[in-house]
Formats: C-alpha cells, sequence, structure tokens
C-alpha cells in the first residue's frame, strides 16, 4: 500500500462554539489509514495506507483488500479477520469492533463511506464489561484533525481552575498537529457537533454530563479505569472491568466518551495538578497510538484495560 500523504487543513477560524457550527469538509487529507490489532490494541495484526480514497469507498472494502475477511448478516458485519474470529471461548465473549477517526460507528462496516484524512481501526477484544468503547484516543490527532463523517467539526477546550500549565499545554499540542482551538468555561453549552477537551483534576471533572459517565465504569463509558470517591486515586480494570491496580498522587488520565447525540468529549484529568500535567504531555500521536485510554503514574504509561490480569485470575 502507498503511504498516506498527510495535508495541511485549511479551514474557518472559530466564530464561536455552538450548535450549528460544523466547518465543512476541509481538506484534512489525501488518504486513508487502516490498523488491525486484538486485545484491545495490545497486538498488531497489520497495517495499510493509501493515498487516495475511492469513489464509494467503504470501511468493509479497505478491509478487504487487505485482509482475509469473512462477513455475516448479509455481508454487513465482519466475523472473522486472518481467521481471528469472533464468538464465546473459555466463557470471553469476543468480537470485531471500528472505529472511524477514534469514534464507534454506528453503521456497519459495508455501509459506512470513508473520506480524505479518515483513520480506521479494527480491534478484536473481548466485550463482556461492556458492548460499546463509544470514543477512543489511539487515532490522535483524530478526530481533531478531520472530524467525523468528512467534516471537520470545531473544538473547544475548557479548563478547571489550577491547571493552567495543563491547559497551556493541551492548546500547544492540538495547535501543533493544526488544530484550531477556541477556550471554553467548563459549564459553557456547546452544540452538539463539538468536539470537546476538558482538562482538569477529576474532582473538577466528574460533574460534568458526559465525563462524569468515566466514574461510573465502563459500562457507562467505555473507560477501562475508575477514580476514586476523592478523585485522589484511579483504579486500572482488565478487559472484563476487573481491578488490577491502584495508582495514586500524581496519576493522569486520556480518555474519551460519548452519548449517542453528540461528537465525543475527551478528558485530560487526573488525581491532581501533577497528574493533569502528566496527562497533558501525554496529548501526542506516539503515546497514544492504538490505545483505548491511557493513565500516566510516575513517569510510565499504562494502556487501559491493562493487559495485567486481576489477582487470582487466569490468564486466556
Amino acid at each position: 500500500m502507498r503511504r498516506l500523504v498527510a495535508a495541511a487543513a485549511a479551514i474557518l477560524a472559530l466564530g464561536g462554539v455552538g450548535a450549528g457550527c460544523g466547518l465543512g469538509p476541509g481538506r484534512s487529507a489525501e488518504g486513508v489509514s487502516l490498523t488491525v490489532t486484538r486485545d484491545f490494541g495490545t497486538r498488531t495484526l497489520g497495517s495499510a495506507r493509501e493515498d487516495r480514497t475511492r469513489g464509494g469507498e467503504t470501511v468493509m472494502r479497505l478491509l478487504q483488500r487487505g485482509f482475509r475477511v469473512q462477513t455475516r448478516f448479509g455481508g454487513g458485519f465482519v466475523q472473522s479477520v486472518n481467521g481471528l474470529t469472533g464468538g464465546i471461548r473459555g466463557g470471553r465473549r469476543l468480537d470485531w469492533f471500528f472505529y472511524v477517526n477514534g469514534i464507534e460507528s454506528s453503521q456497519g462496516a459495508a455501509s459506512r463511506r470513508l473520506h480524505a484524512g479518515d483513520r480506521v481501526w479494527w480491534d478484536h477484544h473481548d466485550w463482556s464489561a461492556t458492548m460499546s468503547v463509544p470514543a477512543v484516543v489511539g487515532s490522535f490527532p483524530e478526530p481533531f484533525r478531520s472530524g467525523s463523517e468528512g467534516r471537520r467539526l470545531p473544538v473547544a477546550v475548557a479548563c478547571a481552575d489550577s491547571v493552567d500549565a495543563a491547559c497551556d499545554e493541551v492548546t500547544r499540542r492540538l495547535e501543533a498537529v493544526d488544530v484550531p482551538v477556541a477556550r471554553a468555561a467548563l459549564a459553557a453549552p456547546v452544540g452538539s457537533e463539538t468536539l470537546r477537551l476538558l482538562v482538569g483534576r477529576w474532582r473538577d471533572l466528574r460533574a460534568d454530563r458526559i465525563a462524569g459517565r468515566i466514574g461510573r465504569g465502563p459500562g457507562a463509558s467505555g473507560v477501562y479505569a475508575r477514580f476514586d470517591a476523592s478523585g485522589g486515586r484511579l483504579t486500572v480494570l482488565d478487559d472484563r472491568g476487573r481491578a488490577v491496580r491502584e495508582l495514586g498522587p500524581r496519576t493522569g488520565l486520556v480518555a474519551a466518551t460519548r452519548d449517542r447525540d453528540s461528537q465525543p468529549t475527551w478528558v485530560v484529568t487526573g488525581t491532581d495538578a501533577g497528574g493533569v500535567l502528566a496527562a497533558a504531555r501525554a496529548l501526542e500521536e506516539g503515546a497514544l497510538a492504538d490505545h483505548f485510554a491511557l493513565a500516566v503514574a510516575e513517569g510510565l504509561a499504562v494502556p487501559l484495560p491493562s493487559p495485567l490480569r486481576s489477582p487470582g485470575t487466569a490468564g486466556s
């Protein structure tokens, strides 16, 4: 496959953050990329890049050109890729899921059309803890750079008090990948087509209607981590939603979630200001690639869900 050619985006400056202020098709990139992994991105099975999108191109056809694919339900859904199938094995419910620019698709792969700049990610994983992971961070700088369904979207960064350094760091990192940013207050209303990125300690973000889902575990948010009641400790979960380890002060988290009526909300958060700054410094492609979410503790990156097993459990 030919290498994807990245191009700088030319879009209108943000005049405000509100409903109906999508930025149109834009010119984010000339091609598409494909990544295929298993076990929440911990093992890469293959990847491909193409310089041009073809007329009427779909997620399914892109996958079929590079991999052996078996389908079901009339060819609209993937059953196996290169022989790795969905189903129940050892009590684990396994299947294939795909994301376009870090957003779980509501359409089948045969129906989902591709647009210039799209990053497609297929992952085969256990869905015992949740049937849906609505948004992931592992395709950064998407969805901020190319948006969704061929439309670049407004980006609002909202920061809590006492995290000015982290807020500035997040803004710099987005602007470095050609993403214009509008600053907004945490409580400011935004339109459903706006991508939000919230920066602050978890105790300051947990009241948010969308971000607060993270506090209810992966079944509500798709994020395999959970803060304690004080917001001062973060419990890392395995792929079945079971506690693996607990992280304390200066722990950061980069994660994304959404509801069905809005674009994703990302959080750059942590147990304290030091943790938030550590998370902000992890907001870059190399650190986030192929991770559903990422915790940062004591200078170490902790992928979420954790590839470790909870104490007393057998491996897969």
